[in-house]
């Protein structure tokens, strides 16, 4: 079998964000199945790539909004609000239907799609119709656009966030509609989605690496730390809730370290935090406090931080938002959603939470992962064609 993985932006050098752990997890356990997948889609400009036989690449494009000049965000508005199209899906447009259609043409004869996500098919939601497919919901994202533009303050951004989320639920709905079976990350995201039966959809379980982390002592340099894409408005959320409500109920003497992509102009005049930013290596930062906090409030999908943590085995106090997507949960995991009692969890953790071999968790999220992939094919009929010039 022959599938054409169309998405957003292709695998590239190590992945770093959430998005790229997920799609390389995702790709790995297609290909254990023993299918064939082209990836189709665009490269980050100057990501050092490598040059795979599978891989079709449309061009270099930068879709971040946080790091965009005020002229490019005008000319995407414009043009999403000239075309009908979502803000997130007009930045993908960057070439035309038919330049996409003769790139899927030279990958050859194929038997389905796996469409990862909305924004990229989004942009071009008529292209991919004439095969069967497998619709892979990241996040439910007329939901997290809802959540956006009910935490916006502005009133022009609660208009553009409404709009996004009616045009992402047609959008959603579409491409849950003439998919053959639709992967989510996370259980609830079936019945948001309206999928829920089980002939139509499975949650998909998640790795963040091919391996489980081999155990280690360490020496942490800090109480807690934290780590993720803080430009990406649900974690966002978070994170101001993490700031605002929970470290004022601490200690004054308990540090704290974030890292990730912080947004432009960001400040914290908190005492006890300190602001590092992009860091060699997720996994060795966060060994490096007695606790993690996993502080998500909003926002669909899975947390990949939050597995990341439980595969190191590390002491963590988690929102109930932030184990969406995770049916076991670790012996040192706290959970709390009351700001003063997850302050005090993460205290009591930093003076005798232990650390726990994460092997298991790994792997049990690793067969799951492989079972669903299996049923998600076995609901494809593949029927062998060349696409029609």
């Amino acid at each position: 079998m022959h599938l054409v993985f169309a998405t957003s932006i292709v695998p590239g050098g190590s992945p770093t964000t959430g998005y790229e752990i997920a799609n390389a997890a995702i790709l790995d356990g297609f290909r254990r199945a023993g299918v064939r997948v082209s990836v189709l889609g665009y490269a980050w400009p100057g990501r050092k790539r490598e040059q795979a036989r599978d891989t079709v690449v449309l061009g270099e494009v930068d879709v971040r909004t946080d790091s965009a000049s005020a002229l490019q965000k005008i000319q995407w508005l414009t043009k999403a609000v000239g075309t009908g199209r979502t803000f997130s899906s007009v930045k993908l447009a960057a070439l035309p239907e038919r330049a996409i259609r003769t790139a899927i043409e030279q990958i050859g004869p194929f038997d389905a799609y796996i469409i990862n996500a909305v924004q990229f098919a989004g942009a071009f939601p008529d292209l991919f119709a004439d095969r069967p497919s497998i619709y892979i919901a990241h996040n439910v994202e007329f939901r997290s656009a809802e959540e956006n533009a009910a935490a916006a303050s502005d009133l022009l951004q609660k208009f553009l966030f409404r709009r996004e989320a009616r045009l992402l639920s047609r959008l959603e709905e579409t491409f849950c509609r003439r998919a053959r079976f639709v992967l989510t990350l996370a259980e609830e995201d079936r019945a948001i989605l309206g999928v829920d039966g089980a002939m139509r959809s499975a949650a998909l379980p998640l790795v963040t690496c091919r391996k489980p982390p081999a155990p280690s002592p360490r020496k942490p340099e800090t109480d807690a730390a934290l780590i993720g894409t803080w430009t990406w408005q649900p974690n966002r959320i978070g994170l101001d809730w993490f700031l605002g409500e929970v470290v004022p109920h601490l200690p004054r003497d308990f540090s704290i370290r974030l890292a990730g992509n912080i947004p432009a102009g960001f400040r914290c005049s908190l005492p006890n935090v300190e602001i590092v930013g992009r860091v060699p290596d997720a996994a060795e930062f966060v060994r490096g406090a007695h606790v993690v906090p996993l502080i998500s409030r909003a926002g669909t999908g899975v947390q990949l931080k939050t597995i990341e943590a439980f595969e190191l085995g590390l002491p963590a106090v988690a929102t109930r938002q932030s184990l969406r997507g995770i049916a076991h949960i670790p012996e040192n995991c706290v959970v709390e959603d009351d700001p003063e009692r997850f302050a005090a969890a993460l205290v009591r953790a930093r003076e005798g939470a232990t650390d726990l071999d994460g092997t298991a968790f790994h792997q049990a999220q690793m067969k799951a992962l492989d079972a669903v992939i299996r049923k998600s094919l076995a609901m494809l009929t593949p029927q062998p064609q060349e696409v029609a010039a």
